[in-house]
């Protein structure tokens, strides 16, 4: 089991990451496609490397491959956001249970000093970015679980499809104050080992994120189209 590292071990690594990176956060678009020789040339490496960076990325659920297509971006869509996030409400909503079982005092005292660091952010702007791995207040609950099955399918499995919503859809206006504050609820519960508080605000947490991106998708969609209606 990976339960990924962010420390590139060779170059292919870097190019996995670099590519991973930019196609969560939208520098490469949703849906678009993907050419071994423009990304080989953008990325400085070899066909076969970008090559290897796809097929690993299929794995993570933010690229597919389409018969007669070849690999795209996944596209970012009201149903496909409600069906992971129904199932991303279930496993995390379980995860911050058993986090709140299972973590030490120092690692809750480490996510409580995460939090404090990233007020500072959600105080001074309207975002609430958080890379991928330690410093995501997510990552760090679903290590926290110690239930490696749980880790490894949200880790290894939908982590990184999960995040392209969340960082393209999720991070700014004024959802930023109220779901850092739902945050700080979660630990506070973790904080005091109430497993059953732990899970019901994580679920509701991930419901009412849900609830806010799938607005904000449903009005990219009515946008799109009423573009495309005007003469």
């Amino acid at each position: 089991m990976s339960f990924f590292t962010e420390q590139p071990v060779t170059s292919a690594d870097k190019t996995f990451f670099l590519l991973r990176k930019d196609i969560v956060e939208g520098a490469i678009l949703s849906g678009s496609k993907l050419s071994e020789t423009e990304l080989s040339t953008k990325y400085a490496v070899s066909r076969a490397v970008i090559r290897e960076a796809i097929n690993r990325l299929e794995s993570c659920h933010i690229v597919e491959r389409k018969a007669n297509v070849g690999a795209r971006v996944v596209s970012l869509t009201p149903e496909g956001m409600i069906g992971l996030y129904q199932v991303r409400e279930a496993l995390e909503g379980m995860a911050a249970r058993l986090a709140a079982k299972n973590m030490s005092d120092a690692e809750i005292a480490d996510l409580n000093n995460l939090l404090t660091a990233h007020y500072q952010d959600v105080k001074n702007d309207e975002s609430y970015y958080q890379e991928a791995g330690d410093v995501d207040f997510h990552y760090r609950i679903i290590l926290g679980s110690k239930n490696n099955h749980l880790i490894s399918m949200l880790i290894d499995g939908i982590y990184h499809l999960v995040r392209m919503y969340r960082v393209q859809l999720g991070m700014a206006g004024p959802r930023v104050t109220t779901a850092f504050n739902e945050h700080k609820h979660i630990v506070q519960a973790i904080s005091n080992r109430d497993e059953e508080l732990a899970e019901m605000l994580m679920r509701r947490h991930i419901l009412y994120s849900r609830n806010n991106i799938e607005q904000k998708l449903v009005n990219k969609v009515y946008t799109r189209s009423e573009k495309r209606e005007k003469p």
